[in-house]
């Protein structure tokens, strides 16, 4: 038989992929979760009030973009189907949003955290730490949510940051700004291929390497 090999950035892709569900459908999770708790019960009526990932899954956003952008070589980027949430529910609507889009990101971070005591655990074994993949599992588990904690709290529409600034500074500026459709894609873009975006990646350097030092992995 024929030896195949597949490419290294293709096992890398395969592998983050179903990381990549598990960590967007825990993000809406929380999301609606959170709108539970405080009152609103439009997710779970929708069925989004669980941890599957296919209840969550976007098919353009979740698996065709992530195909596209690891196709062409783009920056990799997706998204779950976002979870509903109807304010009218709310005792008190600018703090209970603000706690509910927050539950997102920060579902993000607990994973982050999670993942880098296992990193810990892993990279410390004497006999586990020396099965490369499995570390590399594990680091890209971290990788992955660090990005999705910071990249979701920028403040451009339509990420959970945007939301976040009118929930805090509610006025009319604000609520234009978080109205602005289609072209605070263009704006997210832009950020994404511009200069910024190395100051971006630094800072989920910075966040990685401080969450698998205190969970004391001795690299």
């Amino acid at each position: 038989m024929p030896d195949i090999k597949i490419s290294e950035k293709l096992t890398v892709f395969l592998i983050f992929l179903p990381l990549f569900f598990l960590s967007i459908a825990f993000h809406e999770f929380a999301h609606a979760v959170m709108a539970y708790r405080k009152g609103d019960p439009t997710a779970k009526s929708q069925g989004r009030l669980t941890l599957n990932p296919l209840k969550h899954i976007d098919l353009f956003g979740s698996v065709i973009m992530p195909l596209i952008s690891f196709s062409s070589g783009l920056a990799l980027i997706g998204w779950a189907k976002p979870v509903p949430v109807d304010r009218r529910y709310f005792k008190n609507p600018l703090k209970d949003d603000a706690l509910v889009t927050f539950a997102g990101p920060f579902s993000n971070l607990i994973l982050c955290l999670i993942f880098s005591l296992l990193f810990s655990f892993v990279y410390n074994h004497p006999s586990l730490g020396q099965n490369t993949i499995l570390v590399r599992i594990v680091f890209l588990s971290i990788y992955l949510n660090a990005f999705l904690f910071l990249f979701n709290l920028l403040p451009i529409p339509p990420l959970d940051g945007a939301h976040l600034l009118y929930d805090l500074f509610p006025n009319e500026h604000t609520a234009r700004y978080l109205n602005l459709g289609m072209y605070g894609s263009f704006i997210l873009l832009f950020f994404i291929y511009s200069p910024l975006w190395h100051y971006f990646a630094y800072t989920i350097n910075f966040m990685i390497q401080s969450f698998i030092s205190l969970a004391g992995a001795k690299l």
